[in-house]
C-alpha cells in the first residue's frame, strides 16, 4: 500500500511540474526536405502561460548540426532570412513560428526529412526550462523567395 502511495504522489507531482511549465508547446512541426536539401526548418505555436516575458533563447536536434532562430524581413521585394539571439513569448500570448516569419532554421542535416518521420528537439528557455519534444514531418508550401 504504502508504494502504492508513494507512486501515486509521484505521477502526479510529474504531472504538476508538467502543468507548471510557463511555456507550452502547440503544433509543432519540422518540414519536409526536397533531395539534396541541405537544411529544413521547425514552426511551432508558443503560448506564454506565466506572468513573465520568457524567451525561447537556443534550441537542438540530433538530427541536424546546427539550429538557429530566425526570422524573415522584407528588402525591397525580397524576402530574408536573419538569425535572431531569442524569440520572446509576453506574458499571458501567444508566439507563432510559421513559414515566412519567425522559426527555426536547422542546417548539416543528418539525412533528409521525409513526411512521416519524426525529429527530436530540445528548446531552452531563458527561465532555465527546457523543453523534449518529439515533431512530426510535414510536407509544407511554401511559394517566397528568400535568400539566406
Amino acid at each position: 500500500m504504502r508504494s502504492i502511495l508513494l507512486a501515486l504522489s509521484l505521477l502526479f507531482s510529474v504531472h504538476v511540474a508538467a502543468n507548471d511549465a510557463a511555456i507550452t508547446v502547440n503544433e509543432a512541426y519540422a518540414r519536409a526536405t526536397p533531395p539534396n536539401a541541405p537544411t529544413s526548418a521547425i514552426f511551432m505555436q508558443m503560448n506564454n502561460n506565466s506572468e513573465q516575458t520568457v524567451s525561447l533563447v537556443s534550441a537542438s536536434t540530433p538530427a541536424a548540426g546546427r539550429v538557429e532562430l530566425h526570422t524573415m524581413l522584407m528588402d525591397g521585394d525580397v524576402m530574408q532570412m536573419r538569425q535572431v539571439e531569442k524569440i520572446e513569448v509576453p506574458a499571458g500570448k501567444q508566439v507563432e513560428l510559421k513559414p515566412g516569419g519567425l522559426h527555426l532554421m536547422l542546417f548539416d542535416l543528418a539525412s533528409k526529412f521525409a513526411e512521416g518521420e519524426e525529429v527530436e528537439l530540445t528548446l531552452v528557455f531563458s527561465d532555465g526550462s527546457q523543453q523534449q519534444l518529439t515533431v512530426p514531418v510535414k510536407k509544407v508550401m511554401h511559394k517566397m523567395k528568400h535568400h539566406h
